[in-house]
């Protein structure tokens, strides 16, 4: 039985049973909230990956010297211009603050400046190192917390303090991102539908979707490491996907009622036609975010599996509970607002079952195919240009120095570099195993001074056969002659240790972030031939033909290349960064991945959407160029409400501050609005004009082997009988 005919009796089944399919989803909810509470898990952002010799080195500190293997936090305290942070009154302030923060909960030691003398050298600023029994996800808010009340003294000497590390108090969240997103989202389906009924039904089955993911989530992270931009990538997916395939359910729906079905059955042939392209769109995005597990990195095993996850559940929703939905809305999911502004909708849904032919999308669609070469040209020339700042895309995690002005960690570095030198920002941990005297240490310490980057290299500590050195660069954590240094070191690690018996690990933050931009960058093509070649036998399954998944791979290259190129031109050579409100710096190591994983999915979404929507024509009328032009068509305003849809979520967690968010925000936005717009809708459009009926060959053997999934819904409607598409005699009621 095809996919379809399936689909078509399950909602058919949902819609006569909602109380209990609504009942069951309720039951859903409540449990998982309640088990969040219970479990009362938070996220972390503890980007470490096993296997790395950074990794290596926290293992080693954790085995002999526990004290030096947690999180730390550096806190800057900086005298008023002009004055001196060694006047007594001062010192006596600050040295009561570092009494108070070595008395916080998971505090195991506060290095006093005054004593490590760590002391600039105009005698403006002071660093101290706050250092914790366990590592940054597992220090307690409520350590973190009274970070600042720990200062007061110090403040009420007129001492300014500025926090920064691995842990640090953050500022409150100020404008929440995902209530400005589904706000927009709200707006463009009340024009689209042109009802509040209609329009809203997407946006509360979203809902139902992110909030049983995020209560999920919460749970998990009581027992995983858990990101925090694992939960904004969810959240960012959850509602876009649960959003936009609730809508082209619903859209479908209406225009099965507008062709005289009663709501029952427009309700299961929804499902029928456009559910099974929702539920293969879905799965393709389900694989490319799975596809993250090959990596071998957990953090991004976590973000991948939990975007996933939440991507599935919107899936089940769409095809189970919005049924529901329909089933309690009634007749009333055909009616239209008279409110101005709304009522387009009704004309143009009309249009799209009685004339389609007169549809905006429809026009065009013949403007695209009658210029089908000139638009492929400049289309490709296009997209390849906007890829190219993409060749010069550094790795990297940005840090304090990517942050806002305004925010505490961005002062304190802004602060160290000025008064310090970029380095103090990012030391190295060296980790010298097999020292067992002071004296090795020190040499080890001087053979590091010597190299070229080094501002200075001094042992901390000598405890259970290990030293610790610490190194500072004379260049920022997210500068690449930093990155060239820890390089340098590992590379001449035998000759820095010679005539000591030591083995040289170098560690640290800084460390760790270049490691995880390294191994990442060397997982990119494995993902990329993992994630294309999974998808592309989904897609040559859903549409029994090999030129379609081709089309759609290089499509995908296309537009995310030029989200890349758009990503490095922004947040790496700061073009519009007062606009944006950026400050330039490296690329997200974990973005490219992220990035190819999700362009991937939602590259094949709308792909499916349009393409299915050509090959329901051209399977009823054979002719490959009028249902290029038809299928468009139709397809048009709905993927136009659903790339906008995603685009204004996307751009809306902009607003946020952390520089990890606002740049995976940026680059979904413009890989979306390109891949909608540009690709799907002209290039798509036009290469299938080009080919004609050849993109749907398939071997003889193919389609004998190979079973159809029907996911256009032909064979369904061709055993139910077609749409009658009689006008309503009257014209039906308003709802608002």
């Amino acid at each position: 039985m095809a996919v379809s005919t399936y689909l078509y009796r399950l909602s058919r089944w949902c819609f006569r049973h909602r109380w209990a399919t609504l009942a069951s989803w309720v039951l859903i909810v409540t449990v998982a909230v309640l088990g969040a509470q219970a479990a009362g898990g938070r996220t972390d952002d503890n980007f470490s990956i096993p296997g790395t010799e950074s990794q290596q080195a926290v293992s080693v500190l954790k085995d002999k010297l526990p004290a030096a293997s947690g999180a730390s936090t550096q806190v800057v305290f900086a005298a008023p211009d002009g004055q001196d942070i060694t006047d007594a009154t001062r010192q006596k302030a600050i040295t009561q603050a570092i009494r108070d923060l070595g008395a916080l909960p998971q505090v195991t030691r506060v290095g006093n400046p005054f004593e490590t003398n760590l002391v600039s050298p105009d005698k403006r600023i002071a660093l101290a190192t706050v250092t914790y029994d366990t590592a940054a996800g597992d220090v307690e808010e409520a350590t973190v917390d009274k970070l600042e009340p720990a200062t007061a003294a110090a403040e009420d000497a007129d001492v300014k303090v500025a926090f920064s590390g691995d842990v640090y108090p953050h500022d409150e969240a100020g404008v929440n991102s995902e209530a400005v997103g589904m706000v927009v989202a709200l707006l463009v389906l009340l024009v689209t539908f042109g009802s509040l009924v209609a329009g809203g039904m997407p946006l509360v089955t979203a809902l139902f979707g992110v909030a049983i993911s995020m209560m999920s989530l919460t749970m998990l992270a009581a027992v995983f490491d858990i990101a925090s931009a694992a939960t904004s990538v969810a959240t960012m997916l959850g509602l876009s996907c649960g959003i936009d395939y609730a809508l082209f359910i619903v859209s479908r729906h209406r225009a099965n009622l507008q062709a005289g079905h009663s709501p029952e059955e427009a309700a299961g042939r929804a499902a029928g036609t456009a559910g099974s392209s929702v539920l293969f769109a879905g799965l393709s995005v389900i694989i490319a975010l799975c596809g993250l597990t090959v990596v071998g990195i957990p953090f991004l095993n976590v973000m991948g599996l939990a975007a996933a996850g939440t991507v599935a559940i919107g899936l089940l929703i769409a095809l189970t509970l919005l049924p529901a939905f329909l089933g309690f809305a009634g007749e009333r999911m055909g009616r239209f607002s008279r409110l101005p502004g709304l009522r387009r909708a009704r004309p143009a849904t009309e249009t799209a079952v009685h004339a389609p032919e007169k549809l905006t999308g429809t026009r065009w669609a013949k403007w695209v195919v009658r210029r089908r070469v000139p638009v492929l040209v400049v289309g490709v020339l296009g997209l390849g240009l906007m890829a190219v700042p993409a060749a010069s895309m550094d790795l990297g995690l940005p840090g304090a120095d990517a942050r806002p002005t305004s925010d505490i960690s961005r002062q304190a570095y802004d602060l160290t570099t000025e008064h310090f030198g970029p380095g103090y920002n990012g030391t190295l941990t060296i980790v010298a195993e097999n020292v067992g005297q002071p004296a090795q240490a020190q040499a080890i310490g001087s053979a590091l001074r010597k190299l070229d980057g080094v501002a200075s290299a001094d042992p901390a500590a000598v405890v259970n056969g290990i030293a610790v050195i610490n190194v500072v660069p004379t260049t920022g954590p997210s500068d690449s002659a930093t990155s060239d240094l820890v390089h340098d070191i590992r590379d001449r690690r035998t000759e820095l240790a010679a005539g000591t018996g030591a083995h040289l690990l170098v560690g640290g933050a800084t460390a760790t972030h270049i490691d995880i931009a390294t191994k990442l960058g060397d997982a990119l093509p494995v993902f990329l031939l993992v994630v294309v070649g999974l998808a592309f036998v989904l897609l040559t399954f859903a549409f029994r033909t090999l030129l379609v998944p081709l089309k759609s791979i290089v499509g995908f290259l296309l537009s995310t290349g030029a989200a890349f190129g758009a990503q490095v031109a922004v947040f790496q050579w700061g073009w519009l960064k007062d606009a944006l409100g950026i400050t330039p710096s490296q690329t997200l190591c974990f973005l490219p991945i992220i990035l190819l994983a999700i362009m991937f999915g939602l590259s094949s979404d709308y792909e499916i959407f349009v393409v299915s929507r050509v090959k329901e024509h051209y399977t009823r009328h054979g002719d490959a160029r009028a249902a290029a032009v038809t299928g468009t068509g139709l397809s048009t305003r709905v993927v136009t409400a659903a790339a906008l849809i995603m685009v204004s979520i996307f751009v809306a967690v902009m607003t946020e501050t952390d520089p990890v968010v606002k740049a995976l925000g940026f680059s979904f936005a413009i890989g979306v609005f390109l891949d909608a717009f540009v690709v799907r809708l002209a290039l798509v459009p036009a290469f299938m004009a080009l080919v004609g009926s050849r993109i749907w060959h398939h071997p003889e053997w193919y389609g004998r082997l190979v079973p159809d999934p029907d996911i256009e819904g032909e064979k369904l409607e061709e055993r139910l009988g077609r749409p009658s598409t009689r006008r309503p005699e009257q014209p039906t009621p308003a709802d608002a």
